[in-house]
């Protein structure tokens, strides 16, 4: 059985928000046409509290898109977006919600990033998203959304760690592409056995 993981198509990912991702809009007609080929669909959200040790903010002196060393390994530092409540942290108002069979709402541990929809960044902390997905037979695994390169990547690599069949959807995609990590995070995801279509 096949699922459509639509990753963190919100406000701040698009653009005008916080954290835009160049044509960011462009995909929400794309992955709601591919709803309907799936047996289902689940929504993950990126769901910050305002205090949260990712956004630049919260560091003093530090700038957007620099990093800081984490318990976990390096972080990069974002600018505070997907607040949890704000308009920002919304799904974007195109995209089908009533498809929705699960919404999975991920980094709100203030003291951890979570880019995966399976992991935290400490790579430990589960979001019960595989038993989930094993207990209804979904093995077949689609991934579309924001940002490519970054939670979407991750999130792919993870599940074809976890043996579900993992595929890229890479035209329902798009990229923030920070120093190159578009090409990198592909690599990444093709040595990993994700498929990229």
């Amino acid at each position: 059985m096949r699922a459509l993981i639509v990753v963190d198509l919100q406000v701040d990912f698009c653009p005008g928000g916080a954290l835009a991702v160049a044509g960011g809009d462009e995909i929400v007609g794309p992955v709601n046409a591919l709803m309907a080929d799936h047996d289902a669909v689940v929504l993950t959200q990126d769901w910050h509290p305002a205090d949260h040790s990712s956004f630049a903010g919260n560091h003093p002196g530090a700038q957007p898109f620099g990093t800081v060393a984490m318990p976990y390994g390096e972080q990069v530092l974002w600018p505070d977006h997907c607040v949890i409540g704000s308009k920002g942290a919304a799904f974007h108002p195109g995209l089908d919600l009533d498809r929705a069979d699960l919404i999975l709402r991920k980094g709100f541990r203030r003291e951890i990033d979570s880019y995966s929809a399976f992991f935290e960044n400490d790579r430990r902390t589960s979001t019960g998203l595989a038993g989930y997905l094993r207990d209804r037979g979904l093995t077949d695994l689609c991934f579309v959304g924001l940002a490519h390169d970054f939670c979407v990547a991750w999130s792919a690599i993870d599940a074809a760690h976890l043996g579900f069949s993992a595929t890229v959807i890479e035209e329902a995609t798009r990229a923030i592409d920070l120093n190159g990590s578009r090409e990198a995070a592909q690599a990444a995801m093709r040595e990993a056995g994700v498929t990229l279509a």
